[in-house]
């Protein structure tokens, strides 16, 4: 009855079927492993920046690294902005994907140790990107300032290749270590994205603050695939009874045929 089944057509249907039914369950597991992740991350992310401010030197040192349970958190910063030896990071972009600079500057605490603030975007001058940038000048004077706690940027982290022989005054990582080697000075671990004093008038446009992951896009990719695994087995015996019914229909057929014509 059902011998076909053993058919070259068939064993390789069935073959593929016992395949695709795990390979799916796995991919299910996977993106609820990715939803699980995502949502920490979230949840992380929330918390941080649900925080109450805190002084920065109390979240880093320099030398130290920024550990994901630090990043976003608000910190607050007493001190003086230093332009004299300002950098711009390069190929960064705004809110509507236009290339430009994010413009890090030096903050000096009252005890001489050095912050680094990304102070916000600005517009690239042209599209050479060789000379150095008009950048708007900070607030003057010693005063305090809050932002959101960041770690260093790596190429492993962030993809961006830390290019060599750019124009003068601009890198393309943030990084407290390479910023502490050339400034001579002890800069904190890390760096901060301002919050206040807020941008006015033609100052650097404010960096948007981390959206939340689409963990649950994860959660409804688990169940499609989940559902696909369970759907095989219920396509395969379709196609079996489907396949058998057909060739019960041709073996009656076939004797009605071969009887012969009576005069």
């Amino acid at each position: 009855m059902y011998r076909f089944l053993l058919s070259r057509q068939w064993v390789i249907l069935t073959l593929l079927a016992v395949l695709l039914i795990p390979t799916m369950i796995k991919l299910g597991f996977w993106q609820m492993h990715r939803y699980e992740e995502r949502t920490a991350r979230n949840d992380l992310v929330a918390h941080a920046l649900e925080a109450p401010p805190v002084p920065v030197e109390s979240l880093t040192a320099p030398g130290e690294k920024i550990t994901t349970r630090e990043r976003y958190r608000t910190v607050t910063a007493k001190g003086r902005f230093d332009t004299d030896r300002e950098v711009v990071v390069r190929r960064r972009t705004d809110g509507d994907d236009n290339i430009g600079y994010h413009v890090l500057t030096s903050f000096v605490l009252n005890d001489g140790k050095v912050l680094l603030v990304n102070r916000g975007w600005i517009p690239a001058d042209g599209p050479s990107q060789t000379a150095f940038p008009k950048v708007p000048a900070p607030p003057r004077g010693e005063l305090t300032l809050t932002g959101r706690l960041m770690p260093d940027e790596t190429t492993e982290a962030s993809g961006i290749k830390d290019l060599e022989g750019l124009p003068d005054r601009q890198i393309m990582l943030i990084n407290s270590e390479q910023q502490a080697e050339r400034l001579d000075a002890r800069v904190l671990g890390g760096y901060v994205v301002l919050k206040t004093p807020e941008p006015k008038n033609d100052t650097p446009e404010p960096i948007g603050g981390p959206g939340n992951e689409n963990a649950a896009l994860n959660f409804a990719y688990a169940i499609q695939w989940w559902l696909f695994a369970a759907a095989v087995p219920v396509g395969w015996w379709f196609l079996v009874r489907r396949e058998k019914r057909d060739r019960e229909a041709a073996e009656d057929v076939e004797p009605a045929e071969a009887e012969p014509v009576t005069v």
